[in-house]
């Protein structure tokens, strides 16, 4: 198998969609995820006021609906842009309620299950592995994109190392690949995270994009070239290895870790609440039912406590952080748990700008970029903080495509030039580690 050929011709991409819809067609066809979200649908509401803010966080807190933005209901106020996941059984009732309320809506996606089958491929996994080539442009289950490491370790030892730190929850093995050129002399690292919240499936996406391109590109670009020469980069494909697994698996929009709580049914931690600094304060929850809930102490999680304690031991050699998350179309840095401006602002303002600008500058998409307190939201307890307050200069986060036509659901057929223009920002993140600070 060519696990590095290049992205299927757009013909025959459409193939082996082709080939699923006329099995959707078939009598007796099974729906993905066993047809749990057909009638669902995602509306958006914008409050006006900060009585409809509190009528917003009210209604939602009894239906205990699936929020998509922002992240929990504490951040809903006049002016919030409201994302909201709403089951088939509870529309009818949710938007009567909004008519009444005088509280305008707008329905994003009309049904989510279809949503779901027609922005994805979605083929078994046999089908899958009967691919001639490892296809970018597809999402793919934990176990494809474990193998796909395994593969390039074996065929590309001169540039790649894989390795594990730790165990999650569940006992799966937390890979990572070290890539750049080998060399005595010690070199600047970078660290690349994704899939740290399970069902922003576009971040696992990008991680494996990435070292596609690197390994592609390391010979005939003179950027790739350099960058490989002189730094190390740490790349964790998928974080939250049990989530993403159980994404794929039961719960399409699972966001958490899935670890137990002994006093609760609820499972799972936001692994972007976890991290020591300022840990479970503003925009975390200590509730476990809830989705930003920070877990019972810091580093908690398995998955955390590894990585933070690899980040510990390589922090002389570390340089820069980059997590990827979705979907806003944001470039962050910190700080998120407090609103003031971080020591060396100029650098990484600078860095960020000239990001977005590359970004920008293939398809003409816009992406915010500042604070995450200030353009985001003020949040405890996250990687980025943690890694900037241990000693990271360069710690950021990026949220992917889009703003909210398709939210966690993006198409595949959006995965190539979401991943496209996003190379474009890490590389002139990670070249101006290479040069003095402007």
């Amino acid at each position: 198998m060519n696990f590095l050929g290049k992205p299927q011709s757009r013909a025959a991409a459409f193939l082996p969609l082709c080939w699923l819809l006329l099995k959707i067609l078939q009598p007796g066809h099974s729906h993905p995820y066993h047809n749990r979200y057909a009638g669902d649908k995602l509306i958006r509401l914008i409050p006006k006021t900060e009585e409809e803010a509190y009528a917003l966080k009210k209604i939602y807190h009894q239906l205990k609906v699936d929020l998509w933005q922002p992240s929990s209901i504490s951040y809903i106020s006049e002016g919030t842009v409201t994302d909201v996941h709403i089951p088939q059984n509870d529309s009818q009732a949710l938007l009567a309620f909004f008519w009444e309320a005088n509280i305008q809506y707008k329905i994003l996606i009309e049904d989510l299950q279809k949503a779901l089958e027609n922005g994805s491929s979605l083929q078994n996994r046999r089908n899958r592995r009967s691919l001639s080539e490892y296809n970018y442009e597809i999402y793919h289950p934990l176990e494809e994109i474990q193998n796909w490491m395994h593969h390039l370790n074996k065929t590309h030892s001169s540039l790649i190392h894989m390795f594990s730190i730790g165990r999650s929850y569940e006992g799966r093995s937390l890979f990572i690949l070290k890539l750049g050129r080998k060399s005595r002399a010690s070199k600047r690292a970078v660290w690349i995270d994704c899939g740290v919240h399970a069902r922003e499936w576009v971040s696992p996406a990008f991680c494996q994009w990435f070292v596609r391109e690197a390994l592609l590109t390391y010979r005939s670009d003179p950027t790739m070239r350099k960058l490989l020469n002189n730094l190390y980069f740490y790349i964790m494909p998928v974080f939250n290895v049990d989530g993403y697994h159980f994404s794929w698996t039961h719960d399409r929009f699972w966001r958490k870790t899935r670890s137990r709580n002994s006093r609760f049914h609820c499972r799972g931690v936001d692994a972007n609440r976890n991290w020591k600094v300022k840990w479970c304060d503003e925009g975390a929850s200590m509730h476990p039912c809830d989705d930003t809930y920070c877990g019972p102490f810091p580093e908690s999680e398995p998955e955390v406590k590894a990585v933070a304690s690899f980040l510990r031991k390589q922090r002389k050699h570390i340089k820069a952080y980059l997590s990827f998350h979705a979907y806003a179309q944001m470039l962050l840095y910190p700080y998120s748990y407090k609103y003031a401006t971080i020591p060396n602002f100029s650098c990484v303002e600078s860095a960020a700008y000239k990001a977005v600008k590359a970004l920008r500058s293939v398809y003409g998409i816009h992406y915010k970029h500042g604070p995450a307190s200030r353009t985001l939201y003020v949040s405890s307890g996250s990687s980025m903080d943690w890694a900037y307050r241990s000693g990271i200069p360069y710690a950021f986060a990026f949220e992917l495509r889009d703003t909210g036509h398709f939210g966690f659901l993006l198409p595949e057929m959006l995965i190539r030039p979401t991943c496209t223009e996003t190379m474009l920002a890490v590389k002139n993140i990670t070249m101006h580690l290479l040069k003095r600070c402007p």
